[in-house]
């Protein structure tokens, strides 16, 4: 569990907790710490949980002790060992180191607290640029909010707009950025420092800019230049803290998108975003992207990690379609059953068929072995149609690329072309492009 992948709300929260240890407390407190968020970790709440709301028993104020009549009768009636000048003398030094200490230790956990949270706090809104149209906007109450409070205050403890809001919870929205720019259109650049207020696109804008970036791809704009466009919007949604049905929207179409013209890299990132998004209880396409997933399982054979996410699936995602295909996509797999293979590849739901695209060779290659075992010679055309080819020629390029063009009859034309199974060199014939 990498503290990379902590919500910045628990890091805010470790960092007020490590600010408040001291010599005294600093074993326990952080022996609790660690318990409270590997606790969080196993339940898969470390997303969901009010972290500004925990406190650690250990870092509650100690009472201080009082002492009673019983007591100062007990110590009148001690014998006098020490004049009470002295002992009285004592206490008062013992008092003052003792407070020196804590003043000194608590000056340099602030700063370790405060070079912790630097990291993670985004800059400030310049002044009251861009205040105005955040006011009207309201993020989903199951996910955290998505926009800052137009109203800024000095203290992070006070929020304007609800006089009953207790005054010891941050009031975290005021480190939201809120964007000011208003181009439709904005290229990918990678950040290098804090966010510029200026740069960043507000919630209104970036609607639109979904709805013109559907229209250009319609339009077969070219995927570079989507692509770009995609990575700014999602860019603009995350330094802004925008997590709503909108952001899972405009992950989805990205992740189809990247799909249809074979770009994993961008699709591996948006599925890993969605699962994110899912867990948080958002809306959205759950049980298609659920399948993808179960897919893309398949295409890398890591048959521990499927097994252990196929046991995780609810009932409502075990119902779906998608799921259904995808299922018996693995099990039609694992009996080798390569016939039920290519029928559901060519009946793909949604956009299932993409991911298959990238692993169907290999399952051609595994057919071939087991056909040419059990027969003496194989017609083109049967092949063509048992495998799931798209053409007579797109299996006879297929053949010569694997070393296993070796027909009865190579004068024929493709529709006549008969394979010959007995032919040493094809049983030779190494499968290639395995993972």
């Amino acid at each position: 569990m990498s503290a990379e992948s902590w919500p910045p709300q628990l890091k805010e929260w470790v960092a007020s907790c490590l600010g408040q240890m001291t010599d005294l407390n600093r074993d326990e407190a952080q022996a609790e710490l660690r318990q409270v968020i590997s606790d969080a970790y196993s339940s898969k709440t470390l997303w969901t949980t009010d972290w500004a709301g925990v406190q650690l028993k250990s870092l509650l104020p100690k009472p201080m002790p009082i002492m009673s009549t019983h007591h100062l009768k007990r110590k009148l009636d001690t014998p006098a060992g020490q004049p009470k000048k002295a002992k009285k003398n004592q206490a008062n030094k013992s008092a003052a180191a003792a407070l020196t200490l804590d003043v000194g230790d608590r000056v340099v956990l602030d700063k370790r607290a405060q070079r912790f949270r630097r990291e993670h706090e985004l800059e400030k809104q310049k002044q009251n640029g861009g205040g105005g149209q955040a006011s009207s906007l309201r993020a989903n109450q199951r996910t955290a909010h998505p926009f800052a409070n137009p109203w800024r205050s000095a203290s992070p403890f006070v929020n304007a707009d609800d006089p009953e809001a207790d005054p010891n919870v941050p009031n975290w929205d005021q480190y939201t950025i809120v964007g000011t720019c208003q181009d439709i259109f904005k290229d990918y650049l990678r950040l290098t420092s804090d966010p510029n207020p200026e740069q960043i696109r507000p919630y209104h804008i970036l609607q639109q800019s979904l709805t013109e970036l559907k229209k250009r791809w319609r339009e077969k704009t070219p995927y570079n230049w989507i692509c770009s466009q995609f990575k700014s919007l999602r860019q603009d949604l995350t330094v802004q803290r925008i997590k709503n049905d909108f952001t899972v929207a405009v992950y989805e179409i990205h992740a189809r998108m990247a799909l249809e013209v074979a770009d994993m890299v961008e699709y591996n990132q948006c599925q890993s975003s969605l699962k994110g998004l899912y867990e948080l209880g958002i809306p959205g396409n759950d049980e298609e992207f659920t399948a993808y997933r179960i897919l893309m399982l398949l295409h890398g054979r890591n048959r521990s990690e499927l097994n252990l996410y196929v046991s995780q699936l609810t009932p409502k995602q075990k119902e779906s379609s998608a799921v259904k295909h995808a299922m018996a996509v693995q099990r039609a797999l694992a009996l080798g059953n390569y016939h039920a293979f290519f029928e559901l590849y060519l009946n793909a739901p949604n956009m299932g068929a993409y991911i298959i695209d990238h692993f169907v060779d290999r399952e051609r290659l595994r057919a071939l072995l087991v056909m040419t075992r059990a027969y003496q010679r194989l017609p083109l055309a049967f092949i063509h149609q048992e495998l799931a080819f798209d053409s007579l020629n797109h299996v006879h390029e297929f053949l010569m690329s694997h070393r296993a063009a070796h027909f009865v009859n190579p004068n024929s034309s493709d529709a006549e072309k008969i394979l010959d199974c007995k032919t040493e060199k094809y049983r030779r014939v190494q499968i290639k492009g395995a993972i």
